[in-house]
């Protein structure tokens, strides 16, 4: 029941020196603010490294062939190899765990010499050799037309899909690129599809725009590749974990290409996943670290409240003593003291959230207005969980703050009380 003067006498007490109140309840104030922006920060930063993972299957491995280390069944030590076709239904029947095994080829680079020609421009781009799951385990939006299908494969068709740098550089503004031809290395293909990247790494978000996809097949036929797989993109189905299947991996390749068990340089790899989870444990830290240093901004608050309080309860001992001889319970004198403790803590934590939550709405507006896409740190923002969270930790600030200065006051003899002067 709502007990009117319980509450008019909380805010006279509160009141009586408006200064002293406002001072103090700002350590609380902006104890709750830093721990929601540190909060909303850290969201931001993990949301902008994230979004490079966009659409990428990130229980994935990159695997590729390297020279043997060690001499093995007569074989030389630092023997070339290559993976072959072969190996990839191989590895498909050994491990049934995993949902996709891409083999690539890949030729020249956007840095490297011109390989591209249409008309009278030529360029420099990366050109990959793939399979249609590709798409599904690349960060890839298609604009325009299609990606690499299967029947491209069975047919060897010479057909491209390229990116949006592809365009920007080979073909003049508002030209229609779908069904026209570019040269590759003296071959030419049919653009069939445009393609976005959304990934930024390995060379950024502008490299990435800049590679052309065909058919596996048909760049080992038209490049003179033979039977050569030049690297795998491996993907595990949802519930394995593509780390844990490596090594299994690894040592079923090396059986079926005659190298030594122990020899851990014969084939490179990057495990997407694992890196990915290494992202991820760090954002758990800086998590910990921003509720641990919001924490500790807003314990110093709440001391100062807890020795404010004390001060209040020094300056109105006459009137304790007066309540406890007039019937008045310890629970009662301490409930009273508790609950201006509880709301100051409260009024001024909830200024603080609503303060971090009107500094956030900004941010964002500015974010949103700002080109993205380079950009490592977007939507800075915090769920209601947090907000949860703050809320207990306020109400466990208040009693914090409370419960000493509460304690001193029931301690204090009703007799002793009307004595001070």
């Amino acid at each position: 029941m709502f007990d009117r003067e319980k509450w008019n006498e909380i805010l006279e007490a509160l009141m009586a020196n408006p200064f002293r109140t406002l001072l103090t309840a700002f350590g609380v104030f902006w104890g709750i603010f830093i721990l929601v922006i540190l909060l909303a920060a850290g969201k931001g930063l993990e949301n902008g490294i994230k979004k490079g993972f966009d659409g990428m299957a990130t229980n994935t491995m990159f695997m590729w062939a390297q020279n043997t280390s060690k001499a093995y069944k007569g074989l030389p030590q630092t023997r070339g190899y290559n993976f072959k076709n072969a190996d990839v239904p191989a590895l498909k029947a050994q491990f049934p765990d995993l949902e996709y095994v891409s083999p690539r080829n890949q030729l020249g680079g956007y840095q490297g010499t011109n390989n591209v020609i249409r008309g009278d421009k030529t360029g420099a781009f990366t050109i990959y050799g793939d399979y249609p799951e590709l798409i599904k385990q690349e960060s890839m939006i298609i604009k325009q037309g299609r990606f690499i299908n299967q029947q491209d494969i069975l047919n060897k068709r010479k057909v491209a899909v390229v990116g949006q740098g592809v365009i920007d550089e080979m073909y003049e503004k508002g030209e229609e690129p779908m069904g026209s031809y570019i040269k590759i290395n003296g071959v030419n293909f049919m653009v069939v599809g445009v393609y976005h990247s959304n990934n930024t790494n390995n060379g950024g978000a502008e490299a990435a725009q800049k590679n052309i996809f065909m058919p596996f097949t048909t760049f080992q036929q038209a490049f003179n590749y033979g039977d050569v797989v030049g690297w795998m993109a491996i993907t595990a189905k949802d519930g394995a974990s593509i780390t844990e299947l490596k090594q299994g991996i690894f040592d079923f390749l090396k059986s079926r290409h005659s190298i030594h068990p122990e020899d851990e340089r014969a084939i490179g790899h990057f495990d997407l996943f694992q890196e990915y989870s290494k992202v991820q444990g760090l954002f758990m830290i800086l998590r910990f670290i921003a509720y641990f240093v919001g924490t500790l901004v807003l314990l110093s608050g709440i001391i100062g409240i807890s020795n404010i309080m004390l001060i209040v309860v020094k300056e109105r001992t006459k009137e304790i003593g007066v309540r406890r001889a007039l019937g008045a319970t310890p629970s009662a004198i301490r409930g009273q003291i508790l609950t201006e403790s509880i709301v100051l803590t409260i009024l001024a934590g909830m200024l603080g959230i609503a303060a971090a939550t009107g500094v956030l709405a900004i941010a964002n507006s500015i974010l949103s207005s700002m080109p993205s896409e380079d950009m490592m740190f977007a939507n800075p923002s915090v769920d209601m969980t947090v907000v949860f969270i703050a809320l207990l930790i306020l109400i466990g600030s208040g009693l914090l703050a409370g419960f000493i200065p509460a304690q001193t006051a029931i301690n204090v003899k009703p007799v002793d009380a009307l004595r001070t002067e």
